[in-house]
């Protein structure tokens, strides 16, 4: 239930947070929420994280369906027992989905969190949540090893 809640969840908002900066702001424009902290600046990315393999926009597609198979498996034989693997296993895929979906649409990926001065890229909710589910996943990775190995948690 976890993994198809948070999968949902990261979904929506992914898409919602989108629709409202592609509504709300022209290609290139950036809006300062915190000025020289966080900005709104809504890009298009061709590629991957950092803009890499830019324009194989194929790949990504079968990757990432490739991956969603992979996480679908591995939720119904690792994450059905433990809820953070389950939860970070469901923010990776919402996260895959929404990046999909842009994909799919234009073959570009819609960009806008701006952190100016701390990051030096552009992302979104779906990127963010990939993240936190890759973290999750090596934190359960880690406590599986420890627990195995008789060190606990």
């Amino acid at each position: 239930m976890v993994f198809w809640l948070g999968g949902a969840l990261v979904l929506f908002f992914d898409r919602w947070t989108k629709f409202l900066i592609v509504e709300g702001l022209a290609l290139g424009q950036t809006y300062p929420v915190i000025e020289g902290f966080l900005h709104f600046t809504y890009i298009r990315n061709p590629g991957a994280a950092f803009g890499l393999f830019a324009e194989k926009t194929w790949f990504f597609l079968m990757i990432t369906v490739f991956i969603l198979f992979v996480i679908i498996y591995l939720q119904y034989t690792w994450g059905k027992e433990n809820i953070w693997l389950s939860l970070g296993l469901g923010l990776i895929a919402g996260g895959a989905v929404g990046n999909f979906i842009d994909r799919l649409q234009t073959g570009l990926v819609i960009d806008f969190i701006d952190f100016r001065g701390i990051w030096p890229y552009v992302f979104n909710i779906a990127d963010a949540a990939i993240v936190i589910g890759m973290i999750l996943l090596a934190w359960q990775i880690l406590v599986s090893e420890n627990v195995s190995r008789g060190r606990g948690c």
